[in-house]
């Protein structure tokens, strides 16, 4: 079984996981109608539907840098696209985490042209979601309700309106197969709830909304499982009660890093010291906040069994004395960084070049 998330960045091809989802790996999710039209629901048609909220909508353009496939090279800048919503009018829009965790710079579109930069200020990439916030308040805002997804119901209609292939604001129109834990996602992904939906996969829709028929976002585009990587996978979108808690009520730490979980036979081959679990680092964005602390990212591509890895980067072991590896690690990680006040240091334990060290920082005011 293969995993492919949605908006990737161009020629990235890597598997990822712990506190961030790639781009690189991933396929994206679009929603589409198979036989007759939509029924309408609540008194509106789709087309009366999609025209209310198709202007919260936005394209998502991203660039980071990468590690090419030619040993030795200097790191490329690789462009990415993705999908997204704008949820207030002072400029918030939701995303998928993966779309823009190691971005260097991020460009949001609307459909009427206007174009503004944006960062990330918080990441869940253990959710797959993420929420940005524009430099400037949009100049016609036109913002999405977030709604309820625990009325969502199997059978239910829903629509995706993103950017398939680059194709901004297309409607594909599907229902409701499942809903589904964290375990039909990668194992990094602990913290999800999925909405599974018919899907057709399509490059450019991840990070983007899944609309009711009612016109309430109740989920972000996230992944599939496909056996080919192709267009018959399931789609699945993290449910909006999900993104609601831990984007605008909990509100975690962006890391700007990109990671995969590690255990088994290959930390053994890593050499990690007990209990045996670490996170290893493969990218991080410039200016971050994994930057600032002085961790390391990946320097060299390779394929172990089905995995497509960077390695060279560290391993975290532990954060705050918490190790990766005790029961309920990343979630006791997790609350303990949440937690932490602006200035108060962080230790993050780490394993590089085969030694334990650990590195101290403060998170920004």
């Amino acid at each position: 079984m293969e995993y492919g998330g949605t908006g990737v960045p161009a020629e990235s091809d890597t598997l990822s996981g712990g506190w961030t989802m790639k781009a690189g790996h991933v396929v994206l999710l679009s929603v589409v109608l198979m036989g007759a039209a939509p029924v309408p629901q609540g008194g509106q048609s789709l087309s009366e539907v999609y025209k209310k909220v198709n202007a919260s909508v936005v394209m998502i353009f991203t660039q980071e840098k990468e590690i090419p496939s030619a040993s030795g090279a200097q790191l490329i800048s690789v462009a990415g696209l993705g999908s997204g919503v704008l949820v207030s009018a002072d400029g918030k829009v939701l995303t998928a985490a993966h779309v823009v965790q190691t971005a260097e710079s991020i460009v949001v579109q609307f459909l009427n042209g206007e174009t503004l930069g944006a960062k990330v200020v918080y990441s869940e990439p253990a959710a797959d979601v993420a929420l940005l916030q524009l430099r400037r308040a949009p100049r016609a805002p036109d913002v999405a309700r977030l709604g309820d997804s625990d009325t969502v119901e199997v059978g239910d209609q829903v629509f995706v309106v993103g950017a398939p292939l680059g194709i901004g604001h297309t409607l594909t129109v599907g229902h409701v197969s499942g809903r589904r834990g964290p375990d039909v996602g990668p194992s990094d992904m602990r913290l999800a709830e999925f909405l599974q939906t018919d899907a057709v996969i399509t490059q450019g829709n991840s990070g983007g909304p899944l609309f009711d028929m009612s016109g309430d976002v109740v989920g972000i585009v996230s992944h599939i499982l496909s056996r080919s990587g192709g267009s018959e996978g399931l789609g699945f979108a993290v449910t909006s009660n999900v993104a609601r808690r831990l984007l605008l009520e909990e509100r975690p730490l962006w890391s700007g890093l990109s990671g995969t979980i590690i255990s088994g036979d290959l930390a053994q081959a890593l050499n990690l010291p007990p209990p045996g679990t670490g996170l290893l680092v493969q990218r991080i964005a410039s200016g971050s906040p994994a930057e600032r602390f002085g961790l390391r990212a990946g320097t060299l591509r390779a394929t172990i069994g089905d995995d497509s890895l960077i390695l060279g980067g560290d391993i975290i072991l532990a954060v705050q004395g918490i190790w990766l590896g005790e029961p309920d690690g990343y979630r006791l990680v997790r609350q303990k960084v949440i937690a932490a006040h602006a200035g108060e240091p962080i230790t993050i334990t780490i394993l590089r070049a085969g030694n334990m060290l650990e590195l101290t920082g403060t998170l920004e005011p």
